[in-house]
């Protein structure tokens, strides 16, 4: 079961951009939201087709970006829900867009409540 994906989309680009078609979009934002489990609680199967967020609640930039391994082929990325955002929702799916608005990488996961005076901080990363 791949909860996790690099999206359809954001490997055509990979490809077209390594063949010298197109220039790579940067990463700029990552979204939430709650459509990311079946009925029965358990997370959705990613399947590298989903253009976008099951049920997006919220999209924010990127707050940073770091390389997680010595040999740079992990991309650690972070953005924060503040206080007060999203208070009351279970988020259950998080994705990552370029500067196109394209889906490039899309997480399923169990349901995280959001409480009101709680900040959550989410990190995702996109590995090669």
């Amino acid at each position: 079961m791949t909860n996790g994906v690099i999206t359809l989309t954001g490997r055509k680009k990979f490809c077209k951009a390594h063949a010298g078609d197109m220039t790579l979009p940067i990463i700029t934002h990552m979204a939430w939201g709650d459509g990311g489990v079946e009925e029965n609680g358990k997370p959705k199967t990613a399947s590298g087709n989903e253009i976008g967020l099951y049920h997006e609640l919220m999209k924010k930039e990127i707050e940073t970006h770091v390389y997680t391994d010595e040999t740079e082929t992990i991309c650690r990325y972070t953005a924060a829900l503040n206080k007060g955002e999203l208070t009351g929702s279970e988020i259950s799916e998080m994705g990552l867009f370029d500067a196109d608005g394209d889906l490039i990488a899309y997480r399923t996961f169990m349901r995280k409540g959001k409480d009101a005076d709680i900040p959550q901080i989410y990190d995702m990363d996109e590995i090669f």
